[in-house]
């Protein structure tokens, strides 16, 4: 028997991404709405209660109110949305930081995708704290640098038109008031203190992104270095085929971290950096990967028992 899916906003970025990755697929039914009722509360009603699983690929406010629409108490909920990410009753869309995450996902009828830029931050952060080598109250600072399909239909036009600000051909760094919106999830996901100083940049290309988290070793709770903190990763994330923890640096080009090179890829790697006294623990991987859809995929295939790549590149 084939599970009923809806996608609630497919026009947008992330809803076509995930209906791309269902190419091929014989074990799920789209649920499809009328260009002309994509809006229609009445007809989205209906189909998100005729579903068995509906993905939200709406605005924050819009996805708060499709969860009000919800009548079917059988039916599931995967947000992309940032609306629920730390709401109570809501399962936290990444598997691979616990046994725990895992299982309530599995478990779970409401499920909340993480945001791209946590991805990264939390991929790397949340296993320094569960260890006890990163203080709680450790004065962090993060950068994240990003193609400009994160920025969602309008800026992939802005990017993308004929004539466009001679701004934009350059990377830009934005959030300048320390108010985006990832930051929430990032403090509470990781058990942080307080929130991090976060500096993203977007830059012209269309999709990827790295995010790096620099530490000064001798401010941290244990005593460490590059290869240990690769060996510790490593150790971390055993057996957990979408992440990736890289041994070297020798593959790079220049020995650079590109932000574009993992695009199409649905896994995240990372890599840790510099010497003695100065680390930094990079997470690199697709914003619209790992980043978005392709972890709103993987949630989905946890739901349905099956393997957690089913539809997915890695």
């Amino acid at each position: 028997m084939k599970t009923k899916i809806f996608i609630d906003g497919s026009e947008g970025t992330t809803g076509l991404r995930i209906h791309e990755r269902f190419a091929g697929r014989d074990d799920i039914e789209l649920l499809s709405i009328a260009s002309d009722l994509r809006k229609d509360t009445n007809e989205r009603r209906r189909l998100i209660n005729e579903s068995d699983i509906t993905f939200l690929c709406l605005p924050d406010a819009a996805a708060r109110e499709a969860v009000t629409l919800v009548e079917n108490e059988n039916v599931r909920i995967i947000d992309t949305s940032t609306a629920h990410r730390t709401e109570s009753g809501w399962a936290y869309g990444f598997p691979e930081l616990s046994d725990n995450h895992r299982k309530a996902i599995k478990n779970g009828k409401r499920i909340a995708v993480p945001g791209c830029h946590a991805t990264g931050f939390i991929s790397v952060v949340y296993p320094l704290v569960a260890g006890g080598i990163l203080p709680k109250d450790y004065p962090l600072a993060a950068f994240s640098l990003t193609g400009y399909s994160g920025g969602g239909k309008k800026m992939i036009a802005e990017y993308e038109a004929n004539e466009r600000h001679a701004d934009l051909e350059a990377p830009r760094e934005y959030a300048l008031t320390q108010q985006h919106k990832h930051l929430k999830e990032m403090k509470a996901i990781t058990g942080l203190s307080c929130e991090p100083l976060f500096s993203p940049i977007v830059a012209d290309y269309y999709s990827g992104m790295v995010v790096s988290v620099p530490l000064h070793t001798g401010l941290l709770a244990k005593a460490t270095t590059p290869e240990a903190l690769t060996a510790y990763f490593a150790d971390f994330y055993k057996g957990e085929k979408f992440i990736r923890v890289e041994q070297t640096t020798e593959e790079l080009y220049g020995g650079m971290l590109a932000g574009n090179t993992l695009t199409g890829w649905d896994g995240l790697k990372i890599y840790i950096t510099g010497n003695a006294e100065r680390v930094v623990v990079s997470a690199q991987f697709d914003n619209l990967g790992k980043g978005a859809s392709g972890a709103a995929v993987q949630c989905l295939n946890i739901l349905l028992g099956c393997d957690e790549s089913k539809g997915l590149v890695l």
